[in-house]
């Protein structure tokens, strides 16, 4: 019974995690404003209590036994849910603001399209200088018609580079110079500390010592391997990155690289929460997406290229079939059934467990017990 009832609960907080996705996408199309609710807990007490009872009794003069046996079982449970909306502060930090390069780099492999997490997540391109100073930018969006091509062309062409092993995506690692000259020995137990910080003594030439710490910088996608550039030049390109917000995933293709036809060179700005909302209720009507064929220098071929990044259908009935839906005044709301669809959907919650999945103290909770 336990395990059923873990599974249920379960089940019960990923329907919720749907819903809510769905029902603010109908929201932000209905120009309605968005509102979170996370589950910050659940406890459930459980009550399992079997009884047995045997009473017999000798009847003499029959020679017969005569006996009564009682089985007894019940069970409850007390379930008790505690709610909290998603407001002020914890809003902006969860949802108004961009997420940062790590989680683009995480989903860019466990979501397995980096075409359609770039799609759902970039709001746009940044063409930049070699010093890294402002070109242009493109923006991710239907209504502006030429931008929007571009951009698409940009995500298949980094997508093709992808699958044909031509594209890197990872951090910048590099040892970063803390002391130069440090005159004393360092004591053994300072070397032995520094072992668990990623801190390294070095000698010098002249005797003298200097500390070094290894650095995971930022990510970077480019068409040749970052570790075969010298310590320096990470540092270097790290530190020119770091000039960017968080939100930005820094692109380097060099002309002499895999893909190097189309040579780039920029960053991915990242939406947030609620520019990703919308800009799929925008998709519903408002600004529909449309095909985008593949630039002319991504050579061979290229993977699914849907003209919608999330596709939602909004029916007058609930759809048929395993399809998440939600129903937002007398519309239904759903996930157009395709394995892209579902796969964008899942990603999207994957975000949103990510921004949302871990509440602390935003105000009273909402407590339902059962």
């Amino acid at each position: 019974m336990l395990k059923r009832q873990v599974i249920g609960y379960d089940e019960v907080i990923s329907e919720i995690e749907q819903d809510l996705l769905l029902l603010n996408i109908a929201r932000s199309a209905r120009g309605e404003p968005v509102h979170f609710t996370a589950t910050s807990s659940i406890a459930a007490t459980f009550d399992w209590t079997t009884t047995l009872d045997a009473t017999g009794r000798l009847e003499d003069s029959s020679g017969t036994d005569f006996f009564n046996l009682n089985l007894g079982a019940s069970a409850s449970e007390n379930p008790t849910f505690s709610l909290r909306p998603i407001t002020g502060q914890d809003f902006t930090k969860r949802i108004l603001v961009p997420f940062t390069d790590t989680a683009f780099h995480v989903l860019a492999y466990q979501a397995g399209a980096i075409d359609r997490v770039m799609r759902l997540m970039g709001f746009g391109f940044e063409f930049q200088n070699p010093d890294g100073s402002f070109v242009r930018l493109i923006e991710n969006d239907p209504a502006r018609p030429a931008e929007y091509e571009e951009f698409r062309r940009l995500a298949v062409h980094l997508r093709w580079l992808l699958d044909t092993r031509g594209l890197f995506v990872r951090s910048l690692v590099f040892e970063e110079l803390m002391v130069h000259e440090f005159d004393a020995v360092p004591r053994s137990q300072d070397i032995t500390a520094g072992f668990d910080k990623g801190l390294k003594w070095r000698q010098n030439p002249d005797g003298s010592y200097e500390l070094r710490r290894f650095q995971s910088g930022r990510i970077v996608m480019t068409n040749y391997d970052p570790a075969a550039l010298t310590d320096q030049e990470r540092f270097e390109l790290n530190e020119k990155i770091k000039r960017n917000p968080s939100g930005y995933v820094y692109v380097h293709l060099k002309p002499d690289g895999p893909g190097g036809e189309w040579p780039v060179q920029g960053a991915i700005w990242l939406r947030s929460m609620l520019q990703m909302l919308n800009f799929v209720a925008a998709g519903i009507g408002v600004a529909p997406e449309f095909d985008v064929a593949p630039d002319p220098r991504t050579g061979g071929r290229v993977a699914a290229n849907p003209s919608a990044t999330l596709k939602i259908n909004v029916t007058d009935d609930a759809p048929a079939g395993n399809v998440a839906f939600a129903r937002a005044g007398d519309r239904f709301y759903s996930v157009d059934d395709t394995p892209w669809n579902r796969a964008a959907f899942a990603t999207l919650g994957d975000l949103f467990q990510s921004a949302v999945g871990e509440v602390e103290d935003v105000g009273i909770p909402i407590t339902i017990a059962k």
